[in-house]
């Protein structure tokens, strides 16, 4: 046992629930609500594991105060985006101890909407509908530890649990057929997912993040799946589900300069036409009115998609 080494290592503390409220002058407010993983690492933590030494462990209990800290004393602008808040969280921990080598942040939030009535933004009460999770990670690393003078950043970004549907323009035709093949091609269909997309920046240091707009990236690539998803006519014309992937993360790309490249993975959810011969009733292809979902198995597509590397533009 003793002469097994530590391959890598982290550790913290996990689903740290924290909501911050911003209160204006006006009544106007604004609200936050993040669930925070926060993670150390370092070799000075290599005793902890191998000899029962913690002499050097920074509580886990202590860098949920941590977080609760921040959130009450940061400026409201590093604490309502949660990119700029996880950077906040890991510079802190890297800064406050020498013997920590890397700080690694993820913020999930599902974000809460503001109410309306009579086409009135109301200034305080909020609801949570079916929306999608948005999330982030940042890793703050010290280049020459225990020195925090000069450290790495690298912020990933995304979202997952956007359901889309739409009841045309999606086919699957002249696909590899064997002795193993029973679908039949199907030049029009339903087509149903649950969109995880996730982003990484291409800025890596703190001082260069402070000029990435995160909110609008974050709203763009939501804007690009959706708009791609339903309305892109190249989707249309060869309307398989890798075709429209490849259209939403080209989309992105090509909007903002800030994302160095773009993964997603879109389970299909499948809605077959029911076969109603039986019945006498006619409900397949061209016919097609009355669908049943089958949630399992599913078909899987993923791919991540990024710029050419240079020399090959």
């Amino acid at each position: 046992m003793e002469n097994s080494v530590i391959k890598s290592q982290a550790y913290g503390k996990d689903l740290v629930h924290v909501v911050r409220v911003v209160r204006h002058p006006d009544g106007w407010q604004e609200i936050a609500d993040y669930t925070v993983r926060c993670l150390l690492s370092g070799e000075a933590f290599g005793p902890s594991y191998t000899k029962g030494d913690s002499k050097l462990v920074v509580a886990t209990d202590s860098q949920k105060n941590t977080v609760f800290y921040l959130a009450k004393t940061l400026p409201a602008e590093k604490v309502m985006v949660p990119e700029v808040f996880a950077t906040e969280v890991a510079s802190f921990m890297v800064n406050k101890y020498a013997h920590v080598t890397a700080c690694q942040v993820k913020i999930t939030t599902k974000p809460w909407e503001r109410m309306e009535f009579n086409n009135k933004r109301h200034p305080h009460s909020f609801y949570r509908e079916g929306k999608e999770s948005r999330w982030t990670e940042a890793v703050v690393t010290k280049i020459n530890p225990p020195s925090a003078i000069g450290t790495t950043a690298h912020v990933t970004s995304g979202f997952y649990g956007l359901e889309v549907l739409k009841t045309t323009n999606s086919s699957f035709v002249d696909f590899w057929r064997d002795e193993l093949t029973t679908l039949p091609d199907m030049p029009d269909r339903m087509l149903s997912t649950r969109v995880q997309c996730q982003w990484k920046y291409v800025a890596e240091t703190l001082e260069s993040l402070k000029n990435v707009d995160f909110n609008a990236v974050y709203a763009g690539a939501k804007r690009n799946t959706l708009d791609a998803f339903a309305n892109d006519p190249r989707a249309w014309v060869h309307a398989s589900v890798q075709t429209t992937l490849y259209i939403m993360a080209d989309r992105i790309l090509n909007d903002f300069a800030a994302v160095d490249d773009v993964y997603y993975a879109l389970p299909n959810i499948h809605y077959f036409p029911f076969d109603m011969s039986k019945f006498g009733l006619k409900n397949l292809q061209s016919d097609a009115e009355v669908y049943m979902p089958l949630a399992d198995p599913s078909g899987y597509i993923t791919a991540t998609i990024s710029r050419p590397p240079k020399g090959k533009l």
